[in-house]
């Protein structure tokens, strides 16, 4: 049975696969992530033309400190050049955008530059476009702890894990062939659908993201209940 999108719905992408994209091309790493970085804007223009409410993509989470330094330097010099070359693009259109994750361990600057894009588009509402950077769910949930209070509900928990407003997310896309969360949006995804693709990061566009959405719309989502058919059964 087929269905239309909630107005809200909030989709979450592991962007994965950008350096087996280069190393399969006899290219450094680097320009793997150089390629996944520049197929983000065509997912986020495409997100918002299907009228996606919050969309948000794991970059850099909080294991990938593990990586080799000159590595890990490319990933924050891209994220940096990112929020500077395309946030006035994105507010103009009308996405909001939003990092989550730690600062205190970005290099210096990033954190400032994070703030100023979050500034310039704080008045979009077209698009909620939130990125994980140093992000870990665990960690999120381990800090929602601390600050919870006795009287803690489910709606008031979730709302200090994702933030307030912040939506469950609907579909969960991880690219690049691997079949796993990796610590990415665990509370949200409570009863998320998910799809995992073989396509690599750099290689996933429009189309790859209509054909998500096309699924989504053909699932049957019951959340712990029984479909309407065999309820009035």
């Amino acid at each position: 049975m087929q269905s239309t999108l909630r107005p809200k719905t909030h989709l979450a992408v592991i962007m994965d696969g950008n350096g087996r994209w280069a190393t399969n091309r006899g290219l450094p790493r680097s320009r793997g992530h150089e390629a996944g970085a520049r197929a983000v804007r065509p997912v986020v223009e495409a997100a918002t033309e299907a009228g996606i409410g919050t969309l948000t993509l794991y970059a850099f989470s909080s294991d990938n400190w593990r990586r080799p330094g000159p590595e890990v330097a490319v990933l924050m010099g891209l994220l940096h050049r990112f929020l500077a070359k395309e946030i006035e693009a994105l507010a103009d259109s009308g996405v909001r955008l939003n990092v989550i994750g730690r600062r205190d361990r970005l290099p210096s600057g990033l954190a400032a530059r994070i703030a100023a894009a979050e500034a310039m588009s704080a008045g979009a509402a077209r698009l909620h476009l939130r990125i994980a950077v140093d992000y870990s769910s665990r960690d999120a949930l381990l800090e929602a702890a601390r600050r919870a209070e006795a009287s803690v509900t489910r709606e008031t928990f979730g709302a200090l894990v994702a933030g307030a407003g912040v939506p469950d997310v609907d579909l969960l896309v991880r690219t690049g062939g691997e079949r796993r969360l990796s610590d990415f949006l665990l509370w949200e995804c409570a009863y998320a659908e998910l799809r995992f693709v073989d396509r690599l990061w750099p290689d996933f566009g429009r189309d790859d993201l209509t054909e998500a959405l096309a699924d989504l719309r053909c699932r049957q989502r019951r959340f712990g209940g029984l479909p309407a058919a065999a309820e009035a059964a």
